[in-house]
């Protein structure tokens, strides 16, 4: 009786332990990415009004979209057959990527452990992002971004859904 008490206990506390982690576990959809160069300016690389989601499950995966909601169409209506111009406009007006990660309450950090990406050069990348999380949005910096590299940061912007 006394291993079965003590192995309930266990559970139970390795469960709390487990949930505490996952906080942020949900949908999430996108209010804004900004793009902060060292000159302090601004830039919607997105646009001014962009689209995405962010999905954190509680056995540590995620996946991330993030669309420019004014992306062109491709006049072929074939993605094989974009113009360099089309392609550019594709490339450019997307992010994604998906993997596992890992939340620190303690020092405000999101880890992705980064599996695939639409930007190739994130693959098998792991990164570190400082987080804060208010009623409901949850805000990180990104450095080392897709548009400018170190020299850029970005702050995007996420509300549960």
């Amino acid at each position: 009786m006394k291993k079965m008490i003590a192995l309930l206990f266990t559970l139970g506390f390795g469960s709390m332990a487990y949930a505490q982690q996952h906080t942020f576990t949900g949908t999430w959809e996108l209010v804004s990415v900004d793009n902060i160069y060292p000159d302090s300016s601004r830039v919607h690389p997105y646009g001014d009004h962009p689209q995405g989601m962010l999905m954190f499950d509680n056995k540590g995966n995620y996946t991330i979209q993030i669309f420019n909601a004014t992306r062109p169409k491709v006049t072929s209506g074939d993605k094989n057959k974009c113009t360099p111009e089309e392609n550019a406009a594709l490339v450019q007006g997307s992010n994604a990527h998906f993997g596992k990660y890992t939340i620190d309450e303690a020092t405000h950090t999101i880890t992705f452990n980064i599996t695939h990406a639409s930007f190739p050069n994130w693959e098998g990348t792991t990164q570190k992002r400082a987080y804060t999380y208010i009623n409901n949005v949850l805000s990180y910096v990104v450095t080392h971004t897709t548009q400018g590299g170190a020299a850029v940061v970005a702050e995007v912007v996420w509300r549960r859904l």
